[in-house]
């Protein structure tokens, strides 16, 4: 219910108003967000839209598979797997039902907590360093939990991993995916955008399926004693973090039609 009210307060997009022909509202929006570059915005926006539907491939395919992997490894890094099965988790750590509700509850908490610290610092530091830093952070945490379960050492150590794991995502990856996904379409194919999103859904299937499996086979346990599975998240984590390094431009600073621009270079 909130969530509804608060939508009747939500201006429409500046980009949306040029396409409808009002210009007036777009340049009062526009003042109101950065008085000072207002009417040249406006002029980059009208510029970008003379084409407003291309199709999804006028920048390359690229764009749309960075979209897409940005999706997958948001993903395959494991977080809903923590967030689906954390009382399971805990309790293949040892601990009761009453105790392994407690730690669950604390997860949320870090996640909520974290995800704050991401919109004070994603326009401070940029999209990339968040997101390269949070991968890394994720792929030790991932690796170190993994070899915690190996080694039998489940107690309060594992619970830090899995701690600092949930607040590296909720301060990169989870929340700056996002915005990522909803800097680097340009204007004329946003629509690409839905490729993504789809891919994200699926890849969340893929992951929560496949968890139970590695997490109950009788052989892996054996083997790695639960921690083959933390095993692979971990190096898709250190996956993501090349692949932000290569692939992904920074959007920080930029507009929309600035970042098209790129797209084109």
């Amino acid at each position: 219910m909130l969530f509804l009210l608060m939508l009747f307060f939500i201006p429409e997009s500046p980009r949306y108003l040029v396409l409808k022909k009002q210009e007036n509202k777009a340049l009062q929006l526009l003042k109101r967000i950065n008085p000072t570059s207002a009417d040249s915005v406006l002029s980059d926006i009208k510029a970008s839209l003379v084409e407003n539907r291309a199709p999804w491939l006028s920048f390359g395919a690229w764009v749309i598979v960075v979209g897409i992997l940005l999706s997958v490894f948001q993903q395959f890094v494991g977080i809903n797997v923590v967030l689906y099965y954390a009382g399971d988790i805990f309790r293949s750590m040892g601990a009761g039902n009453d105790s392994s509700l407690l730690q669950t509850i604390v997860v949320g908490l870090v996640n909520l907590t974290f995800t704050v610290v991401a919109i004070f610092t994603v326009d401070r530091f940029g999209r990339k360093p968040l997101m390269i830093f949070g991968a890394i952070a994720m792929g030790i945490s991932m690796l170190a939990l993994g070899f915690s379960f190996f080694f039998g050492k489940i107690g309060f150590v594992a619970l830090i991993f899995m701690l600092s794991y949930t607040a590296a995502f909720a301060m990169s990856w989870g929340p700056v995916t996002w915005v990522l996904l909803s800097e680097i379409f340009p204007n004329s194919i946003k629509g690409a955008m839905s490729i993504a999103v789809a891919t994200m859904w699926i890849a969340n299937l893929i992951i929560s399926w496949t968890f139970p499996i590695m997490n109950e086979s009788s052989l892996l346990t054996r083997l790695f004693s639960h921690g083959f599975s933390y095993w692979i998240y971990g190096l898709m984590g250190l996956l993501a973090a090349w692949f932000v390094i290569r692939m992904v431009p920074e959007t920080k600073g930029k507009s929309l039609e600035e970042i098209e621009g790129t797209w084109k270079g």
